[in-house]
């Protein structure tokens, strides 16, 4: 799909520093992995757009540093889920 490993790069520096999204929804908005966007928007991005990086780096840190709050929310929302469902068991 991508033939152009700065293009596909760019892009995905750009889509985080746009709507602030993780890495993972970054991933699936364009169809490539994770480890692949990671890739690109830490080691490739710098090189190519230095002003660029420093932005999604910001978006990455919030994102970093929510990322316990995130967890916490969504095992409460499942039990919540759980209990309005009336339910006695873990969903799965």
């Amino acid at each position: 799909m991508w033939n152009d490993i700065e293009e596909r790069t760019r892009k995905n520096g750009e889509y985080i520093a746009k709507t602030g999204c993780t890495v993972r929804a970054c991933a699936a908005h364009f169809g490539v992995s994770k480890s692949t966007v990671h890739k690109d928007v830490t080691e490739r991005l710098p090189s190519y757009d230095p002003a660029l990086y420093k932005k999604v780096q910001k978006v990455l840190g919030v994102n970093l540093s929510e990322r316990h709050l995130r967890g916490g929310n969504a095992t409460k929302h499942k039990y919540e889920m759980q209990r309005e469902l009336g339910k006695g068991s873990l969903l799965k």
